[in-house]
């Protein structure tokens, strides 16, 4: 069960021969988390694909609204009953013909949800190994920064890491800086400050790494700053860890020869719970 241009129904019976998201990734999505009958970060949620339907000259219908947005993906949540904790993507694509250049700039949308097993975030501390991946990198440009379904990076990293027996990679851009993990944002402490890439480097414009800044700016003794992220710095580093709306947080334990404690995510896992 599906949720297609507010109709829940078994599929969306589109055809991908037609499709544009499919033909050329002219499309763009969120992945969102749903607690207890509430999407979690929503505004956030919704201003992001606002800005990407923007940015990608998609055209926004007038009835798009913020409530429309959360209406719809609850809707479906309540539709297959596992509004309690459940995970939601809502793709938008470009609806019409054409080629590189589509003859109006409509969309359609399509949301679908799957259950997950627990509300609240947890910190694992089992043992989690990184690397880089170097077969390609990701463009320092705005559209880097998007969640469009352009994600041929991902996809061919994470066969890398399974080839490899790691857990994730970490991407890097044109000037060989750390951007982010294969399927989030990443940080890294070093002593009191935690450090991320800035967007401006090609990371995704993360909805968790936004709540994570504000989180750690407020925790006494601790800063979060923005600035770029050498290979070498990962080494010299107290603790690494990956973020995304689904996870949360993803400590990883080793990269390379180096090993990593995981005292300070359990910290502000404990801080992202109170949030939530």
């Amino acid at each position: 069960m599906i949720n297609f241009n507010g109709n829940i129904q078994d599929s969306s019976a589109t055809t991908i021969e037609n499709n544009r998201g499919f033909l050329f990734g002219d499309a763009v999505f969120e992945t969102l988390k749903v607690i207890d009958g509430k999407v979690l970060f929503a505004e956030d949620h919704y201003f992001r694909l606002m800005a990407s339907m923007r940015i990608c000259r998609m055209e926004i219908p007038m009835n798009f609204t913020l409530e429309y947005f959360e209406d719809q993906i609850l809707s479906l949540t309540n539709s297959l009953k596992i509004s309690d904790s459940a995970r939601v993507r809502l793709t938008v694509y470009r609806s019409s013909k054409g080629f590189y250049l589509p003859e109006t700039n409509a969309v359609d949308f399509v949301a679908v949800a799957q259950k997950l097993n627990s509300k609240e975030y947890s910190v694992s501390n089992d043992f989690y190994e990184v690397e880089l991946y170097k077969d390609f990198y990701v463009s320092k440009h705005l559209l880097s920064t998007l969640k469009t379904t352009n994600k041929m990076i991902n996809v061919t990293g994470s066969i890398f890491a399974k080839e490899n027996d790691y857990h994730n990679c970490i991407l890097l851009n044109d000037d060989k800086n750390v951007v982010e993990a294969l399927n989030g944002n990443i940080f890294m402490k070093m002593e009191n400050s935690i450090i991320t890439p800035p967007i401006s480097d090609g990371c995704l414009n993360g909805i968790m790494r936004k709540q994570l800044i504000v989180l750690i700016n407020k925790m006494e003794g601790f800063e979060c700053v923005e600035k770029s992220i050498s290979p070498f710095d990962l080494q010299k580093s107290d603790e690494l860890f990956i973020t995304n709306v689904i996870t949360g947080i993803q400590p990883i334990t080793k990269y390379r020869k180096k090993e990593f404690g995981i005292d300070f995510s359990i910290q502000l896992n404990e801080k992202l719970n109170e949030l939530i």
